[in-house]
């Protein structure tokens, strides 16, 4: 403003200065000519005024400074149980800091409403959550309708990933099909397609703005630019949409074709602005039922599920819907004259993919589009974990308590901190449909693998016929290169019995435990295997344990039955196909008994001498250091520690703990399996590379086993004693 004023200053002194140039010149009384004494007086008017508006310049700037540090100091009261509308603090009006109608206080919470239903839709909806997140400036508020299997993956996905001034509410769609479950519907979605009629009636009654939005939209800009649009509806005005961009509602796109009713062009719903106050004035849900009932008496059935409804009641009353920028809502679909919305990128907010062809959809800037909806799809979560510093509204997490307290001089901070990391988790990346078996003896195969194993997973499916719970570990783009994968797969795209579980990469270490513990915690059979996806089971193992599971009585007692691990080091081999065949390739040096040359205490106590001959199970003796591959009961196992990462005792301290608690470790006579080569992982060079990290795992080994005796009260020996 200084650097404004001393310009217009030396401005206005250059012109008047030519102006004196051109009059007369004669002297005044001290010597000056006329020139010259206009030009001074010119000069001491314009300072005076310059001098006037420094003043009202440092008045200003006080003002402004104090309005700040009260703004900044106000505190905000957000209670977890409760549904944050407003913040507070008493904002003072600032004029000079916005005189925008439309302008959104930093800290006010924005509502959004999504109804999302299925394994396929929560894997969608995360692309939106990230283009939102990625331009937002305002605390969030997601209202999500969602059915039971929604529900279990985005409230794990949204706990686990953390976002500071984000929350999250959910409204169980079973609850909400039988007041649209009577309309007949064509459209795709299918009932949850017209569950945004319901919102004025199923969201809470102290909400009174939100926005609606299809899982299928992608956001280039803020939010808080759609939610100021609410400040622009006039009286009535309760429904806030963008006009369609085809001619659907023309009823011109082939012959015979009869729409619903609507205004014109008709409206697209994909995105909508709900005065939900309004609306429940209006008396919405009588008003919906009763003009939807009059148009199924001559339509039959609806073709676009709500959107239909919507453009019906906006025929009768036009007077409810305030007519959105085209650009909140550029509709990707067959027929669209989207193009016509937008001539900059500048100019694009809202891309809507509402084309049951998705990103395959005909679009002369569909290369554009995509690559825009790609950069959020492979987009790193962890990066959306930013604070909005200027609200202070965030919640102290369990992590950041935990890491308060560990001391960054430990030599060993990096394992203590990796071990909390609060890893973002997408349970049931697909589609997965299993029911255990009527009898009560189903076991399912549980283990974890990175990118580098993936090609393990079609393997273990020709070999394993039951459920498979598997967790992998990887990046967001190396998710979506898998879901590729899997897709492609006949093999896996057939089977619907396998529990896809990601969690997202972060840190230095591989969190091994924390893996087993997520594909633990999803097994819905009473037994479980627990292996690692380098090991191939014998053909007919499934089976084998069913029957194992029952004979040996795991139902009501603390057995772990083990199953003998064996490798080859040749990546292309014969797999045995039974006990016998099994033997002569270990007596001719084409198999071993697992990790005999490199850590023999690992499975030593299996026996394997024994167990050549064994026709009946035998029970073996815990050891330090064992290590075997075992079936136990889902609902009594311990979870694996994860304080373990890496390389080294994540294994051996689960058995040890089985140990403590009593377990008897039984050996199956006619099961085994069979490790695969493959290239040694990052953590074992590791491992094998550094002192300080098997110092370390020394350290947690003690720490771990003295936890257990001050648990169980068992004495176990520790290293050092």
């Amino acid at each position: 403003m200084s650097s404004f004023l001393f310009g217009a200053t030396f401005a206005a002194f250059m012109v008047y200065c030519f102006y004196l140039n051109h009059h007369d010149s004669s002297n005044n009384i001290l010597g000056f000519t006329e020139r010259e004494a206009r030009l001074a007086s010119r000069v001491q008017e314009i300072e005076e005024q310059n001098q006037l508006l420094r003043r009202q310049l440092s008045l200003s700037q006080n003002h402004l400074i104090t309005v700040s540090k009260t703004y900044n100091a106000s505190t905000f009261t957000i209670k977890e149980q409760d549904i944050p509308l407003k913040t507070t603090q008493k904002k003072p009006t600032v004029p000079c800091i916005s005189s925008q109608d439309d302008y959104v206080p930093k800290c006010d919470f924005i509502h959004i409403a999504i109804v999302c239903a299925g394994y396929n839709a929560s894997r969608s909806v995360v692309t939106l959550i990230k283009s939102i997140l990625f331009y937002r400036k305002n605390p969030l508020y997601f209202h999500m309708i969602s059915d039971s299997v929604a529900q279990v993956i985005l409230q794990t996905l949204f706990n686990t990933w953390s976002v500071p001034q984000v929350d999250v509410g959910f409204y169980l769609a079973d609850n909400i099909v039988n007041d649209v479950s009577w309309i007949p519907n064509k459209h795709y979605s299918g009932v949850y397609g017209l569950m945004k009629l319901t919102l004025p009636k199923v969201l809470p009654d102290s909400l009174d703005k939100v926005i609606v939005l299809d899982t299928d939209v992608t956001f280039a800009t803020d939010i808080a630019e759609l939610w100021s649009i609410f400040s622009k509806f006039q009286h009535k005005q309760s429904i806030g949409l963008v006009e369609n961009q085809s001619d659907w509602y023309l009823g011109k796109l082939w012959k015979k074709h009869r729409p619903w009713p609507a205004l014109g062009r008709g409206y697209n719903t994909g995105v909508i602005l709900l005065d939900l106050k309004q609306l429940r004035d209006e008396g919405w849900g009588q008003l919906w039922r009763q003009i939807a009932e009059k148009d199924l008496m001559t339509h039959y059935t609806t073709s676009l599920a709500d959107q239909d409804i919507f453009n019906a009641i906006i025929k009768q009353h036009p007077y409810l819907v305030y007519k959105l920028p085209c650009q909140w809502n550029v509709q990707l679909s067959d027929n669209t004259r989207s193009e016509l919305c937008y001539t900059e990128v500048t100019d694009l907010k809202v891309i809507h993919w509402n084309s049951p062809k998705k990103l395959k959809v005909k679009n002369k800037h569909v290369e554009f589009f995509r690559n825009l909806y790609l950069t959020f799809l492979e987009y790193d979560g962890y990066l959306l974990r930013r604070e909005l510093f200027s609200c202070n509204i965030s919640r102290t997490t369990h992590k950041q308590r935990e890491l308060s307290k560990l001391n960054e001089e430990d030599p060993c901070y990096d394992f203590r901190r990796a071990c909390l990391n609060n890893f973002r988790t997408h349970l049931y990346f697909l589609h997965y449909d299993y029911e255990p078996s009527p009898e009560g003896n189903d076991v399912t195969l549980v283990a974890q693998l990175s990118m580098d194993r993936l090609q393990m997973v079609e393997m273990m499916c020709k070999h394993w016929d039951g459920p498979i719970s598997l967790t992998l570990y990887m990046s967001d783009t190396e998710a979506q290169q898998f879901l590729s994968y899997a897709l492609g797969s006949e093999i896996l795209s057939n089977r619907k019995d396998i529990g896809y579980h990601v969690v997202y990469k972060e840190g230095n270490f591989y969190p091994v435990n924390f893996l087993r513990n997520v594909a633990l915690q999803q097994v819905n059979t009473p037994y479980v295997f627990l292996t690692d996806i380098d090991f191939l089971p014998m053909f007919g193992l499934y089976g084998y344990l069913k029957k194992s599971v029952q004979v040996l009585d795991l139902e009501s007692s603390k057995k772990a039955l083990v199953v003998p691990a064996f490798e080859t080091q040749r990546y292309r081999t014969t797999f045995p196909r039974s006990k016998a065949e099994l033997i002569r390739m270990l007596d001719m040096g084409t198999l071993f008994t697992f990790r005999y040359h490199v850590w023999p205490k690992g499975h030593a106590p299996t026996n394997y001498v024994k167990w050549r001959s064994a026709t009946k199970s035998y029970r073996v003796q815990w050891e330090p250091d064992y290590e075997p591959y075992i079936v136990v009961r889902k609902n009594t196992v311990p979870e694996y520690d994860t304080r373990f990462v890496g390389f080294g005792w994540n294994k051996v301290s689960h058995i040890m703990e089985l140990e403590a608690q009593g377990y008897s470790f039984i050996v199956l006579p006619n099961a085994f399996i069979i490790h695969m080569p493959h290239a040694p992982s990052f953590d074992i060079a590791k491992f094998r590379g550094s002192a300080q990290y098997r110092r370390c795992l020394k350290i947690l080994k003690n720490e771990f086993v003295k936890d257990l005796e001050n648990r169980y009260s068992r004495v176990f020996e520790t290293e050092g004693n």
